[in-house]
Parts: structure tokens; C-alpha cells; sequence
């Protein structure tokens, strides 16, 4: 089993940190329905009365992926989720690198500082001798 040095940990909680406050942003600002957000959302082609139930999904997926023995989980789920608003953007024709790939970045930030933080999940990624 590999161990992780003080370093590797605490660069796992700075990724982990920057994607969790992010999401909690976009989850509490869908929940109490700031003007801009319920605007954009619209602009995405979602109608006013999703951006409360998608502010719960978000607050949910980040809440397992804070906890330690369902972080895991949480990250699969938000990985779905943030396959999702790739998808919209796509359909949207939005800017590739700004808008598109911006939930690739954070799912690359969720999972970098979970990999980091946690190194029984290396042994998911590394090849297996036959």
C-alpha cells in the first residue's frame, strides 16, 4: 500500500477545498435563488423552477463527497452531474475552454485532491500483474 507524504496530503485538500467551495457557491446561490443565477440558468435552457431542485442535487453530491467514507461516492455522483452541464454546454455551442470544459476542470480538481488525500484509490488506477 502506497503512503502519501505531508505534501502530496495537503495539495489533495487544496484541490479538494477549491472544488468543494465552488460547489457549496453554486448550490447556495441556487438555493436562495440570486437573480443572476436563476437568470443564467434560464439562459441554459432550464426553466426558473429547476434551479432549487439542481442548487439540492449540487449541496447533496458535495455533502458525500465531504465525507470520508462516502467521498467516493459523492465524487461518482458529481462526476454524472457534471457531465450533465457539459453536455448543456455543448448543446449550447458555448466556448470550448471557458464554459465546456469548466466542469471538466472541477471534476479533474474533485478527483486530484481525492486521489491525493486518499491513496487506497491508487490501486484502481495502477496496472494489475496478471
Amino acid at each position: 500500500m502506497q503512503t502519501h507524504s505531508k505534501k502530496q496530503l495537503w495539495a489533495g485538500r487544496v484541490l479538494s477545498g477549491l472544488a468543494v467551495a465552488f460547489l457549496l457557491m453554486d448550490g447556495i446561490t441556487k438555493l436562495i435563488q440570486l437573480t443572476p443565477v436563476v437568470a443564467a440558468t434560464t439562459q441554459l435552457g432550464y426553466d426558473a423552477s429547476a434551479v432549487v431542485p439542481i442548487g439540492v442535487l449540487v449541496l447533496v453530491g458535495t455533502v458525500l463527497y465531504c465525507l470520508p467514507r462516502t467521498s467516493v461516492l459523492g465524487a461518482i455522483y458529481l462526476t454524472g452531474f457534471l457531465g450533465g452541464a457539459i453536455a448543456t454546454h455543448v448543446r449550447l455551442s458555448n466556448p470550448l475552454f471557458s464554459h465546456t470544459l469548466f466542469p471538466l476542470y472541477l471534476a479533474a480538481f474533485m478527483w486530484g485532491g481525492l486521489l491525493l488525500r486518499d491513496t487506497r484509490l491508487w490501486s484502481l488506477l495502477l496496472p494489475r500483474e496478471a
